[in-house]
């Protein structure tokens, strides 16, 4: 159940929340003194944002691929993906549109876990190309965000499973980025030596997406 200390009723000044469950993952950016961005308004609802709606899933055709410059590309089913071990994280959430809903208990599988079962990088992967079952969106980050001990494929959100139109039945979570980095409807990485970007990078926004430096068009 949603614990109703969080935190994502407040003013975006640090209030550090109680009641986290033992392990959780804190995001770095929910201890800053202020958490609100620059340009950002607080929303305690959380608006459905995307490009067409969601697309058809179905969890019997559903996979996640990890390929590229990896040492032993693979891929799991949705039996497969949803039994691997899960971390909890909390964080903050900025949508380029200028709304934050701070103090989200995120569930799922980290990120840098999902690298390492793929037998771990090969030494000239810099990039990665984000792909979702959204008409072949995508989306591009450094490696290094990437690996982030705050990132994570999210398959639960405030104790939840996530609708369809938050991305369910899996989306990921990049908090230290602007929302859009965080791709609804995710299907798989590809690990590239070039940064190649996505949908709407080619659109004019920016390729980073940093909220802290309002980095949202390029």
């Amino acid at each position: 159940m949603p614990n109703p200390d969080l935190g994502h009723h407040n003013t975006g000044k640090s209030a550090f929340p109680e009641g986290l469950p033992s392990g959780t993952v804190i995001s770095p950016d929910t201890r800053r003194p202020v958490r609100l961005p620059a340009g950002q308004s607080l929303t305690e609802q959380w608006p459905v944002l995307d490009v067409s709606g969601p697309p058809r899933i179905s969890l019997e055709n559903w996979s996640f691929s990890i390929s590229g410059l990896v040492n032993q590309p693979t891929s799991w089913n949705w039996e497969e993906f949803s039994k691997l071990e899960r971390v909890r994280v909390f964080a903050d959430f900025h949508c380029v549109t200028r709304w934050s809903r701070l103090g989200n208990l995120w569930e799922g599988v980290s990120a840098a876990r999902l690298v390492q079962l793929a037998g771990g990088l090969l030494p000239e992967a810099r990039h990665v190309l984000v792909k979702a079952l959204d008409n072949g969106w995508t989306t591009n980050l450094p490696v290094s965000h990437l690996l982030a001990d705050d990132v994570l494929i999210a398959l639960l959100h405030d104790g939840t499973p996530l609708s369809a139109a938050h991305g369910g039945p899996a989306r990921l979570v990049v908090p230290r980025l602007y929302a859009w980095k965080s791709a609804k409807w995710v299907c798989g990485f590809e690990f590239l030596d070039r940064e190649e970007a996505g949908f709407w990078e080619r659109h004019g926004y920016h390729r980073r997406g940093d909220p802290w430096r309002e980095e949202r068009f390029g």
